[in-house]
């Protein structure tokens, strides 16, 4: 099977189609945007993604390098190479408005420039309407059915359908179910799709500070049919493999092929591809509610609601989108046995050395105004320090007993020092980063040290003029006197300021396995903040993918190896509400539809790649900003701990363990089972036949085994008339 890509260029990343099923279908592993680089941000009088020239002078000499890269290695179909497709832009269409005709003239110079570059393949842009010929403009988003290019001769392409959402900081666990990405795929062919493109097909991680944002998490799993560690996630990834199977079979007539419509009313109607050879048919129920019931040529479909029913000849039902025949893998996470006591870890510790700038207020530079962190940091750090220092007279009306600091603030987090005191921090919650942080602090006559510690948490990366939207303390700042009589307020902003991007611990690279640096095993503190930890640990046995349990900490960065394995984040909590025990497929997704995790840590578990683990002693070491309990933390692994389907007759199901045996038959019922995995129970008919001796027979012991939902196998239950299913739960 020939591996085919697609190359985007200019404002997006590389994106490599792995795996071509025919013309219409493809899957990629499109890294999620993590948006420009800062200093392009810096360059004086730079503006994105519009006229403006310093802007389209760096894009035009990165699009070209990154053509006569590709060139250079003859990889564009017209020089005999994989590469189909190029794109140009990204979703510009989405954010273009704000832009008036600067972003109409951008658009037209962005076709224009890339056309020039005569790769010999076309170009496409994603989400625009307008897109100038000859690009392709095609669609990105949850359904794309109803989309139609601008130009009556372009192919009706898809290239990101969102198989789930991601998460961030202080959210809940987004999921798309399988059926409906499954009827999505389904009602694009059925109304004339020609390409159809997964983000995400495999989930993944975003190591150190790749995450975007802001509050993108480190995890990127996405719901997607390989989850964030490699593994199958069932039964979405199983249930698209038989999809495109069926679509696959029907390639020459799809391509080709005339099509009809027939209109059921009621959101249901019927498309027939035809060729001298033959026909396909799509019966598509668009209803919510009610299950359409259809007569074509004499038989007569039940067809389910918001579901699309193949029929690859036009008479026999091959795959349904609400029916899944496809197992449900529950995932488990188990113990690291090759530590004697896998829940205690030996630590030691350090504090981060802050006195340079808690007690000294010393930076590195100094401006008489609050400067956003973009600016000063460059993205080389997290962390950002604004230090300053105030002088009252003994006499000095502002000072008093009732005293605050109060700082107007875009830090995604902030902690607030004076005279080395820590007298606070907050926090950036429900996507409002604009916030007033006010606090009681001490000032004495005489000279007093203000240091703010600004941290991001992943900048900014999509939006109309992104790149203006500030970061870090943009003030005002002012220190808030009240007496009985009156308040007064001593505005700082524009104050003498010195900066400082980084820490200490971070230049001093404490992370690293062999830093010489003097750790302490004597009383290792718990929820102090600004402090840094170590312990070492042993890998876990097998190949399962490891993660580590970060749960009783704050906020920080965790290294294995010397690997940044990203930031973590288990103090911020979800709200309470807002989640569902089970999520109805039917009706139309948004990210906020199908929530798990109300309640609990945006993300508890972070993956260690066993890429980054030696055969002996590994070493963890967490920067602590927050203050935390590290005695919990616990390394474990992640694999397939039961599978489970539910499968009406007439279908075979494959259980399968991932590459383990299945060990035992927990539940089997064929007749009218209820429930859920994990929580099976029988009903009210049952098979004849003993269904838990027949499949410990043929599967235990099995890595794999397949099993004929049928009444030959399990004997004929009366179940009324209604059709007859087969519940299974087995351990793995």
């Amino acid at each position: 099977m020939p591996q085919l890509f697609l190359m985007m260029v200019g404002p997006s990343p590389l994106m490599v189609i792995v795996e071509f099923f025919f013309l219409v279908q493809s899957i990629t592993l499109e890294a999620p945007l993590r948006g420009f680089p800062v200093w392009l941000h810096n360059i004086p009088g730079m503006v994105f993604r519009t006229t403006n020239k310093a802007f389209m002078d760096e894009m035009q000499n990165f699009t070209t390098m990154i053509v006569d890269m590709v060139k250079k290695e003859k990889l564009f179909a017209s020089q005999g190479g994989p590469i189909i497709l190029a794109q140009i832009e990204n979703e510009y269409g989405n954010v273009m408005e704000p832009y008036g005709e600067a972003g109409k003239t951008y658009i037209k110079w962005c076709a224009n420039m890339a056309q020039a570059l005569d790769v010999g393949v076309p170009w496409i842009m994603c989400q625009q309407n307008d897109a100038p010929q000859p690009m392709l403009n095609t669609c990105n988003g949850f359904y794309c059915d109803n989309f139609k290019p601008n130009n009556p001769n372009t192919p009706k392409m898809w290239t990101e359908n969102w198989t789930g959402w991601f998460k961030q900081w202080g959210g809940k666990n987004p999921h798309r179910t399988t059926e409906d990405v499954a009827y999505s795929v389904a009602k694009f062919f059925q109304r004339g799709g020609t390409f159809n493109n997964y983000y995400m097909y495999h989930g993944g991680t975003n190591f150190d500070r790749t995450a975007g944002g802001p509050y993108i998490t480190t995890s990127y799993d996405y719901d997607a049919p390989l989850d964030e560690y490699g593994n199958l996630n069932q039964p979405k990834y199983g249930h698209l493999k038989k999809l495109h199977d069926v679509l696959h079979s029907m390639e020459k007539i799809l391509t080709y092929g005339n099509i009809s419509t027939i209109d059921f009313g009621k959101s249901a109607s019927a498309t027939i591809y035809t060729t001298g050879e033959g026909s396909s048919c799509f019966f598509g129920n668009g209803n919510e509610n009610s299950d359409a019931k259809i007569s074509f040529q004499g038989k007569s479909y039940v067809v389910p609601a918001w579901s699309v029913t193949i029929l690859p000849d036009c008479k026999t039902e091959a795959y349904n989108t609400a029916k899944i025949t496809t197992q449900i893998s529950m995932m488990v996470k188990k113990p690291n046995e090759a530590e004697d006591d896998p829940s205690t870890l030996k630590w030691s510790w350090r504090p981060e050395n802050m006195d340079d700038f808690l007690l000294k207020g010393k930076g590195e530079s100094t401006k008489t105004q609050l400067v956003d962190q973009k600016v000063v940091s460059n993205d080389q750090s997290d962390y950002l320090w604004y230090m300053t220092t105030v002088k009252f007279r003994k006499r000095d009306l502002v000072l008093g007993k009732n005293m605050t600091l109060r700082i107007n603030s875009t830090a995604h987090v902030l902690h607030a020092f004076v005279n080395g005191k820590h007298i606070g921090n907050q926090h950036a919650e429900n996507g409002k980063f604009h916030y007033v942080f006010e606090k009681d602090a001490k000032f004495k006559s005489g000279r007093n040290v203000i240091s703010l510690l600004s941290i991001t948490v992943g900048l900014q990366n999509y939006g109309s003029f992104f790149e203006s939207v500030p970061t870090g303390i943009t003030g005002p700042i002012s220190i808030i006197g009240r007496n009985s009589d009156e308040t007064i307020v001593k505005d700082l902003s524009a104050h003498k300021w010195s900066y400082k991007t980084g820490l200490n611990g971070f230049e001093n690279q404490l992370f690293r396995t062999e830093s010489p640096s003097k750790w302490s095993a004597e009383s290792v503190p718990l929820n102090r903040s600004m402090t840094w930890y170590k312990a070492t640990f042993k890998a876990p046995f097998g190949n399962d993918p490891v993660v580590v349990d970060l749960l009783g900490l704050g906020k920080g960065t965790a290294w294995v190896n010397g690997n940044n394995i990203g930031r973590y984040w288990p103090a911020f909590i979800s709200s309470g509400d807002g989640c569902s025990v089970k999520c109805n497929y039917r009706g139309a997704y948004h990210a906020e539809k199908c929530l798990t995790g109300c309640g609990e840590p945006t993300q508890r578990w972070y993956h260690v790649p066993r890429s980054f683990l030696n055969a002996g002693d590994n070493t963890l070491v967490l920067f602590e900003e927050m203050g935390g309990n590290p005695s919990l933390v616990n390394f474990q692994t992640t694999r397939v701990g039961s599978v489970c389907a539910n499968v009406y007759e007439k279908n075979v199901i494959e259980l399968s363990c991932d590459r383990k045996p299945i060990s035992a038959i927990k539940f089997a019922s064929f007749g009218n089972p209820n429930g859920n995995c994990g929580s099976f129970e029988k009903g009210t008919c049952e098979e004849i036949n003993n269904a838990v001796d027949i499949l410990t027979q043929e599967c235990v012991g099995k890595e794999k085994c397949s099993i004929d939902v049928s009444t030959e196998k399990f004997g004929a239950p009366d179940c009324g008339g209604a059709a007859r299913r087969l519940a299974i739960e087995a351990i793995c």
